[in-house]
């Protein structure tokens, strides 16, 4: 499932970071990069340990748990701390898939990377080139969102970066573990949570509406993973 979440940050929240980031030494994107990616990666990154990206990252932890379409979406168990990055002057990101597993820095804990999400930080007319091209079973996607808004997409999917023409590319990119580990049955738990959410909102008193919240929640028993 791939999806766009709008307004993940406010536009008070991108200028603020787009501020802390200007001030920050970056360094070669290559340093979070497994064998194969480093080999198509050209990019710069925030250092995971930079105060700046801890900073940014807490904002944006915090705001993916206020956000309802994400959480709806994700389930969320646990969030990889994001990470920040910076295209330009033709830079990009071959085709590749993401590590299954990621270890958390200076930490003994791991996380799965069942979903994978881009923040774009830059507006569009800001940059040229830049696209996130993701491929999925139904074709291939190219999205290029506005500041503040995410991609939300399975870390199982191929996907690149296209080559930044002028302008610079900025984003944070990070990975989330889902309590629901198979993307087909995440899926259906979303749809179904948007039909509920749609029939509370136009017929309130249907009973329908309670019953449907029971087989979501029983579908969640079953499939869960903690």
């Amino acid at each position: 499932m791939l999806l766009s979440i709008p307004d993940v940050l406010t536009p008070e929240q991108v200028l603020k970071a787009r501020g802390v980031m200007s001030g920050a030494a970056w360094v070669d994107g290559r340093v979070t990069a497994g064998h194969q990616s480093a080999k198509a990666k050209t990019n710069e990154q925030l250092p995971e340990d930079h105060p700046a990206a801890r900073e940014l990252g807490d904002v944006i932890v915090q705001a993916l748990g206020r956000n309802s379409l994400f959480l709806s979406a994700a389930l969320p168990l646990k969030v990889f701390p994001p990470l920040f990055n910076r295209y330009e002057g033709g830079q990009s990101f071959g085709t590749h898939v993401d590590n299954a597993v990621r270890q958390v820095p200076n930490s003994p804990h791991r996380v799965r990377t069942d979903l994978s999400a881009t923040l774009f930080l830059a507006d569009p007319t800001e940059y040229e080139g830049g696209e996130l091209v993701v491929e999925d079973t139904y074709g291939v996607h190219s999205l290029k969102l506005p500041a503040g808004h995410m991609a939300l997409y399975p870390a199982s999917s191929l996907h690149h970066v296209n080559p930044v023409t002028r302008g610079a590319r900025v984003a944070s990119f990070f990975w989330i573990q889902s309590m629901i580990r198979d993307d087909g049955r995440r899926a259906i738990l979303f749809d179904m949570d948007l039909a509920i959410q749609r029939l509370a909102a136009d017929h309130p008193e249907h009973p329908s509406a309670v019953a449907l919240t029971g087989v979501y929640h029983n579908l969640l028993r079953q499939w869960v993973e903690m």
